[in-house]
């Protein structure tokens, strides 16, 4: 499998990505959401948060919208490296996920410039041109209209504002994916059931991961959207990509 040839379209995968068994879901392993993320991807979640917070760094955005936040830790980590940032909202749809993250959020230094909203990708509840960066990490796959919610997102960015996705994707060298997918398919979904207490979230996670298009696929559906300047940056071997762009200027 290519880069540019994922298994499946962003337009034929299942029906029903963001319906509310899914949000239900994402509310279930809330509590143990966080230990998770850090022990399944051996804590390489930190460092590309942190590398997303860098690309932006030299845009000084001072106001920032993370889409399915969560439990916040996109906005804890760009008010811990954006020096510019003045207001960072946290936008979910999974209210369990949302009151982890105020907890933190309360808890930070940075706590006066953070807020979280609950709200859909696709209807996103703020005014045009709201934001100078919107950001979305490893929830972008999760929305069953990926078009639409991109939509959302260059809406309310402002013009030259700076678009941030972090997503899963499939490494390229053929032995690293074996080994990825070993794991990935088999070993994660157990050992996250196990913890988490809900075995159907970790063969959900393998399986969007697997049919989400990813690397150049992903970056021709941005510029279909209007985006400009877009790239692929892959993260550990592939694992992950942060994917770039920006709303045209007027």
């Amino acid at each position: 499998m290519s880069m540019n040839k994922p298994r499946a379209s962003v337009h034929n995968r299942p029906a029903g990505h963001a319906d509310a068994s899914v949000h239900g879901m994402f509310n279930a392993i809330a509590p143990r959401y966080d230990l998770l993320n850090r022990l399944l991807s051996f804590r390489r979640d930190t460092a590309w948060r942190a590398r997303l917070a860098r690309s932006l760094s030299p845009h000084d955005p001072r106001r920032v919208l993370d889409v399915a936040t969560g439990t916040g830790d996109v906005l804890l980590t760009l008010a811990r490296g954006l020096d510019s940032l003045q207001c960072g909202i946290g936008l979910d749809m999974a209210t369990a996920m949302l009151a982890v993250g105020r907890d933190k959020m309360d808890r930070d230094q940075h706590r006066g410039i953070l807020s979280t909203l609950a709200g859909d990708a696709l209807h996103i509840p703020c005014a045009d041109a709201a934001f100078d960066a919107v950001t979305i990490a490893f929830g972008i796959r999760n929305v069953h209209d990926v078009a639409g919610a991109l939509r959302e997102m260059y809406r309310v960015l402002r013009p030259g504002g700076q678009l941030r996705i972090l997503e899963f994707s499939l490494p390229p060298n053929r032995f690293v994916r074996a080994s990825y997918l070993l794991y990935f398919r088999h070993m994660l979904p157990r050992v996250g059931g196990v913890i988490s207490g809900n075995p159907h979230a970790y063969r959900y996670l393998n399986r969007t991961v697997e049919s989400f298009p990813y690397g150049e696929a992903f970056c021709d559906i941005l510029r279909g959207q209007g985006f400009e300047s877009v790239r692929a940056v892959p993260l550990t071997f592939g694992v992950a990509t942060l994917y770039e762009a920006e709303k045209a200027h007027e």
